[in-house]
């Protein structure tokens, strides 16, 4: 196996295919001998994985923004300590379904002005960002159609409807800008194998 630590991130609206991006992109860098951690946020450690259900299923307004943020934070610190730090010890390339940057979009922005808590909370408790950041960018309205054909119990943001995708596809857009030494914006309009061509090529440029 190679060893070239590596944290990897995926980002996008509802519905932008980031979570089939992922999974491809793993299989691409194992098959290249890469050693590989594929995770997701909420979620990706058996603490943080309980808060998923509590912030992700119910009614859309279960909890305020604020209350949300110490939720994902909390879930994150767990995630970090327990899966993504200890991968990067040894060496591994960890691939994570979202990070603080849906934090600064789904709690930070969407919900009200809050994006100072959130990178205060973030500066405090996390303190780590991602070596590559990979914007899956989507039509909100294609968006919002593939996630709701889904039909999962975990709706409760997908309930808030286009307008909140399309505010954040703004705001991705926007973090791509400001964080422009990590990011790279994929067009996911495509077919998931042109966009999968593009992500692999990104990724490998990245670990050379």
């Amino acid at each position: 196996m190679k060893h070239a630590a590596c944290f990897i991130t995926f980002e996008g609206i509802d519905g932008s295919g980031k979570s089939t991006q992922a999974r491809r992109l793993a299989d691409a860098l194992r098959a290249e001998g890469y050693d590989v951690v594929l995770t997701r946020e909420p979620g990706g450690s058996p603490g943080a994985e309980e808060i998923r259900s509590l912030v992700l299923e119910g009614d859309p307004d279960r909890w305020s923004a604020e209350t949300e943020i110490l939720l994902f934070t909390a879930a994150r610190r767990d995630h970090l300590e327990r899966t993504i730090l200890p991968a990067l010890a040894q060496g591994k390339v960890v691939i994570c379904d979202r990070f603080a940057d849906s934090t600064r979009m789904y709690q930070g922005l969407s919900r009200g002005d809050l994006r100072g808590i959130v990178d205060q909370l973030h500066a405090l408790m996390i303190g780590r960002e991602p070596d590559l950041t990979l914007l899956i960018d989507m039509d909100p309205a294609l968006g919002l159609t593939r996630a709701k054909a889904r039909q999962t119990s975990e709706e409760r943001f997908e309930d808030f409807g286009q307008a909140l995708q399309e505010q954040m596809r703004r705001g991705f857009l926007n973090l791509a800008n400001e964080f422009s030494d990590r990011f790279r914006v994929i067009d996911g309009g495509r077919s998931p194998e042109e966009v999968a061509l593009d992500v692999t090529r990104i990724a490998l440029e990245h670990l050379a």
